[in-house]
């Protein structure tokens, strides 16, 4: 990864980026792989000390933290608002917080925690990009991108997951013919499974003594991918965000970009845990 850094650290040169859920997990790996492509990061998210943390490690002409509940419009209007006031401009958000919730199906779903997942994965996708587009058009330039899954391609549990990121690949699909007129890209990038604290913290509400390990491991056995020796990694998905946010997608829009190794080829499941109605 540091030869992969070096030699493309002008991807994003000169560049800013607002990114959600960037305390931890795809949003960290994914804040500190544009910096080291020569980007200026605002890191939006609840987890105040880790947010912190996170954009101090980076540098202050480099990063900055911002407070954001992605569900609350003031909040994402005014982190928009902080990122152009403090470096300038926006040129790329990736629109990354995320909420699991509760493993039930649909007979016995719990609304309330339907209610909770839509708001997080759906509702701050959408206040994301209306600020992001906002503050874009002007310039006539952009780059939205959205944090979707896997499960929004071929839906399994959890169930209200699952209809949230299908959700949200429509939308994106919506507002990239919206917003082509005006030079911005949008898309989204499907994942599978991946070791991050998000899942770990629905896991450890099912089983109390899971850990990281134990969540690596999931990952690389629920694949059911013929890449011999591969597994999916926060480092890749934000590769696959660099990629999606740099010149050299420049034709792509309205693209749902797939990374499961094959899987969404196959009609398996692709990750079974005990059902448990504990939420995150």
């Amino acid at each position: 990864m540091d030869t992969q850094m070096s030699n493309n650290q002008h991807r994003l040169q000169g560049k800013v980026a607002f990114i959600t859920g960037a305390a931890s997990g795809l949003g960290e790996a994914s804040a500190r792989l544009f910096v080291a492509n020569g980007a200026k990061v605002v890191i939006a998210d609840i987890q105040d000390e880790k947010g912190t943390k996170v954009a101090t490690e980076l540098g202050y002409e480099n990063a900055r933290f911002v407070h954001c509940n992605v569900t609350k419009d003031s909040d994402v209007a005014a982190a928009m608002k902080f990122t152009v006031s403090t470096f300038g401009k926006l040129d790329i958000c990736f629109s990354n917080a995320g909420y699991i919730g509760s493993m039930t199906t649909v007979d016995q779903n719990d609304m309330e925690d339907f209610d909770t997942t839509m708001a997080v994965n759906l509702r701050g996708t959408m206040l994301s990009m209306k600020y992001a587009a906002r503050a874009m058009i002007p310039a006539k330039q952009g780059v939205i991108i959205c944090t979707a899954s896997t499960l929004g391609i071929l839906p399994d549990q959890p169930t209200n997951y699952a209809i949230s990121k299908a959700a949200v690949i429509a939308a994106v699909r919506s507002a990239a013919s919206d917003l082509g007129q005006y030079g911005i890209r949008v898309n989204c990038i499907s994942p599978t499974v991946v070791a991050t604290p998000l899942p770990l913290r629905y896991l450890r509400a099912l089983q109390p003594n899971f850990n990281m390990r134990n969540m690596e491991d999931i990952a690389e056995n629920t694949h059911h991918t013929d890449l011999a020796g591969a597994s999916l990694t926060p480092e890749l998905v934000a590769t696959a965000a660099l990629f999606l946010a740099s010149g050299e997608s420049a034709f792509i829009s309205g693209h749902n970009l797939v990374l499961d190794g094959g899987s969404t080829t196959r009609k398996e499941i692709f990750w079974r845990v005990p059902t448990h109605d504990s939420k995150i």
